[in-house]
C-alpha cells in the first residue's frame, strides 16, 4: 500500500491543465464549507445505522469515509446530504444547522456510483438539467453550463450522448453536472466502483486534481483502502455504525488507533496479549511512553503508544515492512524478551518459518509461521534486497523490530 506523497501541487498547474484561468475558478464555484456532525444517530426501527458520530470535516477538504459493507458510511453521507433524516443529533453546514432542510437547501451535490446521466439527452442538457430545476434563466444556465465544461475540459463533447463517451469522460461529465449548481459540498458515493482498475486508478487523480483545483469540500464514502489514502486529506475509518479512527493518511498508516483499523487499512502483523508494565510518557512531546506485553507462548514485546492499566487486554501491531528478518541459528530458541536496543528502545523478536514468496514485482511479500504458534505473519521487502537474503521457503529465520516502529493498540 502506497500512502499519498505531499499533494500540495499548485493550483496554477491545474488551471493550466484545465485550460481555466484563475479568475473562471473563483468565480465558478460557492466558497467551500466545512461539516460538522454533534452526536448524530440514525436508525431504521430496531437496527441501528449509525451511533452518536462526532466528526469535523474542514473546509476545502477531501475527506473520505473508509470502512467494510455495512459499516454506516453511506448512510452517515445521505445524513448529510439530507437524503437521510436524523434519529437524533445535529449536522452543521458551515455554521448553519441542516437538519430541518431540505436536499436542495443545502447547498450541497451528490455524485453517485452510476453517474446516473440521463442517456436520451445531450452533455449539455445533462449537465444543464439541475440549473432547470433550480429554474435559473436561460441566458445564466448557458453561461455556467459553458464555464463548467470548459473548466473539466470537455466542451468539445456538449452535443454528444453519454455512450459516446469513455468511462472516465462520464465521470467528469457527472463531475460537472454536480458542480455546476455552485454546492460547498460535493458527496460521492463510491464514485469510481464502476471502472476496471487502471482507469480507476487515471480517475483517482482526476477527481484529486478537480477537488484542488476548485478548493471545494469533498466527501467520499469508499471501502478501498488505497483509494481512501491516495485522495484523503482527511480519513474517517468507520465500523459498526461508530467512528474508530480519523487522521491523515501518514497518521492512520503509521499508528493506527484500534485492532479493527490495523486489520483493515493493510497487512499489520498483530499480537494480541496483556499489558505488563507501561514507562510514562513525560519525556516525549506526544505523552507516549515505552509498553510491555505478554504475549502467550511467544513471550514479551515491546511497543510505544498511551499508557493503560497494568492487567488490561490489548496488541500491539508492526508494519510487514519494518521487520528484519535474518536466519535463525538452531541452537537460538525463542527469546523471552531481547537484550537489544536500536537506541530507541528495545528490539522485539521471534521465531518464525518461510511458508510462501510471492513476487509482485519491485515487492516481494514472505509469508512466514511463527515457530510456536502457527501464527501468520508477513514481511514485505524490496525484491532486490530479497535476493541478497538468498532465503528460501521453508527455512527458519528470525524476525525483528524495534519498539519505537511497534503499534500499541489499546482495543
Amino acid at each position: 500500500m502506497a500512502v499519498s506523497a505531499d499533494r500540495s501541487s499548485s493550483l496554477a498547474a491545474s488551471e493550466q491543465q484545465s485550460g481555466a484561468s484563475a479568475a473562471q475558478v473563483q468565480t465558478a464555484l460557492a466558497e467551500a464549507a466545512g461539516v460538522s456532525l454533534r452526536a448524530v444517530t440514525k436508525a431504521y426501527g430496531p437496527v441501528t445505522a449509525i451511533e452518536n458520530l462526532t466528526l469535523d470535516i474542514p473546509a476545502g477538504a477531501y475527506c473520505c469515509l473508509l470502512g467494510p459493507s455495512g459499516c454506516g458510511k453511506t448512510t452517515a453521507l445521505r445524513v448529510i446530504s439530507g437524503h437521510e433524516t436524523l434519529t437524533s443529533g445535529q449536522v452543521f453546514i458551515g455554521d448553519r444547522c441542516v437538519n430541518q432542510l431540505p436536499p436542495a437547501k443545502r447547498n450541497t451535490a451528490m455524485m453517485f456510483q452510476s453517474y446516473a446521466l440521463f442517456p436520451h439527452k445531450t452533455i449539455w442538457q445533462n449537465v444543464e438539467f439541475g440549473l432547470k430545476m433550480q429554474r435559473l434563466p436561460r441566458a445564466e444556465r448557458r453561461d455556467r453550463v459553458a464555464e463548467i465544461l470548459e473548466l473539466v475540459g470537455l466542451s468539445h463533447t456538449a452535443e454528444r450522448k453519454p455512450q459516446q463517451l469513455s468511462g472516465g469522460q462520464q465521470q467528469r461529465i457527472a463531475l460537472a453536472r454536480a458542480l455546476v449548481t455552485r454546492p460547498q459540498v460535493l458527496m460521492l458515493d463510491e464514485p469510481l466502483s464502476a471502472l476496471d482498475e487502471n482507469l480507476r486508478v487515471r480517475m483517482r487523480g482526476e477527481l484529486r486534481k478537480i477537488q484542488k483545483q476548485f478548493g471545494l469540500t469533498f466527501i467520499q464514502v469508499t471501502h478501498h483502502v488505497e483509494e481512501a489514502f491516495s485522495l484523503s486529506d482527511q480519513i474517517v475509518v468507520m465500523n459498526h455504525g461508530h467512528i474508530d479512527q480519523v487522521a491523515t493518511p501518514t497518521e492512520l498508516y503509521n499508528t493506527p488507533a484500534s485492532q479493527f483499523v490495523a486489520k483493515f487499512i493493510g497487512d499489520n502483523n498483530i499480537f494480541p496479549g496483556k499489558v505488563v508494565r507501561c514507562e510514562s510518557g513525560s519525556n516525549r512531546s506526544d505523552g507516549k511512553g515505552l509498553i510491555e506485553l505478554a504475549v502467550a507462548d511467544l513471550g514479551r514485546f515491546f511497543a510505544t503508544g498511551y499508557p493503560v492499566q497494568p492487567g488490561t487486554e490489548a496488541a500491539c501491531c508492526i508494519r510487514p515492512d519494518l521487520l528484519q528478518l535474518q536466519l535463525a541459528q538452531p541452537e537460538i530458541q525463542q527469546p523471552e524478551t531481547s537484550a537489544e536496543s536500536d537506541g530507541q528502545g528495545p528490539v522485539n523478536a521471534l521465531r518464525a518459518r518461510i511458508t510462501q514468496v510471492e513476487l509482485t514485482g519491485y515487492v516481494t511479500r514472505v509469508s512466514l509461521m511463527a515457530e510456536a504458534t502457527g501464527q501468520p505473519l508477513l514481511h514485505t521487502l524490496r525484491t532486490a534486497d530479497w535476493n541478497k537474503l538468498a532465503l528460501q521457503e521453508g527455512q527458519t529465520v528470525l524476525l525483528k523490530w524495534s519498539a519505537h516502529d511497534c503499534v500499541f493498540l489499546a482495543y
